[in-house]
């Protein structure tokens, strides 16, 4: 019998948190993995880890606000792509509408909104190439689906990704490709919350005090890997994950030091 052909994943944001964490979980599921990220010492320690786990990855310097980055990502990625996770995105700051960064505002809807459009934009001739297997996950959040007070710059780019999925859908109805949003809730990783509080530990904490089992960045790719290996005719249209102890965005499930239950926003 001849070797299994190559399945090719590409992932944005692959360098930390849900983008390592699926590029790891993709990789031992037999795909080889193209990483892509702003930071390529980051993306070299990726590609060590699933190489010496026995899986195959290359990896792309790639902003996905840059056309120059994002060629250079399709044509690493090469003519056939099974997968692919925009999980590139970010979110910053909690001020109210009457005291916006647009400067801040801008920056979330070029990641969020406009480089997934570029990302997919470029790979889709090679998604359209995997003989029916090709998908792609657009990782949005709960924010795209419900609004929060201080949130506003953040759900509106994440409306718009969720927007974007859906039409996408629409337009290739007739195509051999899914096209899927997951949208998580509270995930703790490394550095979400730090990025939207440019990088205040104790303000980043908070949004997690308290919450004795949020998501990690593991259930995320569980779950992304499980909507991408379903049979080629089944499309996940979205699926929105959520630890059990919040209920919404502004609703979860605390415990002070003191061990009293309290509900506080997430």
């Amino acid at each position: 019998m001849g070797a299994s052909p190559i399945r090719t994943a590409v992932v944005t944001g692959a360098s930390s948190g849900i983008g390592a964490a699926t590029a790891h979980a993709l990789a031992a599921e037999g795909y080889r993995i193209v990483g892509a990220a702003r930071r390529q010492d980051r993306l070299e320690e990726l590609a060590t880890e699933i190489r010496e786990a026995g899986g195959t990855c290359d990896t792309v310097t790639c902003d996905v606000t840059s056309d120059a980055d994002v060629a250079r990502l399709a044509e690493v990625a090469g003519p056939t792509v099974q997968v692919l996770v925009n999980n590139a995105g970010g979110a910053h700051g909690l001020e109210p509408v009457a005291q916006a960064d647009l400067d801040a505002w801008q920056l979330m809807y070029d990641v969020n909104v406009a480089g997934v459009v570029r990302v997919t934009k470029a790979l889709l001739p090679a998604l359209l190439a995997a003989d029916g297997e090709g998908i792609i996950v657009n990782v949005g959040s709960i924010a795209g689906h419900v609004a929060y007070e201080g949130g506003a710059g953040y759900t509106a780019a994440k409306h718009g990704l969720a927007v974007i999925t859906e039409t996408l859908r629409l337009e290739l109805f007739d195509q051999p490709v899914r096209v899927t949003e997951i949208a998580p809730g509270m995930v703790r990783t490394d550095e979400f919350a730090l990025t939207r509080f440019k990088g205040d530990r104790e303000k980043a904490d908070k949004v997690y005090a308290g919450v004795a089992e949020p998501l990690l960045a593991e259930d995320i790719a569980d779950a992304i890997t499980w909507m991408a290996t379903r049979p080629r005719h089944v499309n996940v249209d979205l699926l929105v994950i959520k630890p059990r102890a919040q209920a919404a965005s502004h609703k979860v499930h605390r415990q002070d030091s003191r061990g009293a239950l309290r509900a506080g926003g997430g």
